[in-house]
């Protein structure tokens, strides 16, 4: 999607702020003892309540209001009834919606409670690397380089990058051009970020896989040499500059 009015920034802003507080309140609910499916419920009457419809339900039927993932999951996890959080658990909660024509994503790893399992320097890193990969886009930056970066960070910080996993274009549907904002550099990308742009920018950095896995299910992945995997994402609006944060309300970063 390229914002060309007032009426599109003011859309695509609208349904970020919705997705990004669903985000915020759903990793503040969540608690030891409950059940994915709880949270789900509770981040799906979040989104019900702001008019705003489930993406992953709307577009590809998915059996949940939202992808919810716990420790060895990497991404696309089922909320279901017997998946119960414990102390320490390794949550990743994935949030996107539409709402009036208009659509975002947005989502982040977090440990629940005490870092009973060491989780949390794979998390910080995951946030970092991020960090990093926005402050590098704008118009006319080269989308491998931002790939690079990616990866260039995790290696540095011991980790590795989920490859077959990757940010995109959003904003008029769930996954619009350009479909290959990979995490590591590909050098035959010769794409560049365009001006006015909206795109969902997000981290997979793994502690030992570097591909994700469909599962029987056909919705969750796991890591091909297993280990953990922490995501964050940001739907943002490229600039000439730094680009704008349309999902910053989320606070993936505090």
């Amino acid at each position: 999607m390229s914002i060309s009015s007032e009426a599109d920034l003011l859309g695509i802003s609208k349904i970020s702020e919705i997705v990004a507080l669903a985000l915020k309140e759903m990793r503040e609910y969540a608690q030891p003892g409950m059940s994915a499916l709880e949270l789900d419920n509770f981040g799906g009457a979040l989104l019900q309540s702001k008019g705003a419809k489930s993406a992953p339900r709307l577009t590809y039927g998915f059996p949940g209001w939202t992808c919810i993932s716990v420790n060895n999951e990497i991404a696309h996890g089922i909320p279901t009834e017997n998946k119960i959080f414990k102390e320490g658990d390794l949550i990743n909660i994935d949030v996107s919606a539409e709402l009036d024509g208009f659509w975002s994503d947005n989502g982040g790893s977090f440990v629940l409670g005490q870092d009973l399992n060491h989780h949390a320097p794979l998390v910080e890193a995951s946030k970092r690397i991020l960090t990093k990969a926005l402050q590098n886009i704008k118009g006319g930056v080269k989308i491998s380089e931002i790939g690079r970066i990616i990866e260039t960070e995790a290696k540095k910080a011991g980790y590795m990058v989920i490859k077959n996993l990757a940010g995109h274009g959003v904003g008029r549907s769930l996954h619009e051009e350009p479909h290959q904002i990979l995490n590591y550099y590909d050098r035959f990308n010769q794409e560049r970020f365009k001006k006015n742009s909206v795109v969902a920018i997000e981290t997979f950095i793994a502690t030992q896989s570097s591909l994700a896995v469909e599962q029987a299910d056909g919705w969750t992945f796991l890591g091909n040499k297993g280990g953990f995997v922490a995501q964050h994402e940001h739907t943002i609006m490229v600039t000439g500059g730094a680009p704008v944060i349309l999902t910053s309300m989320n606070e993936i970063f505090s």
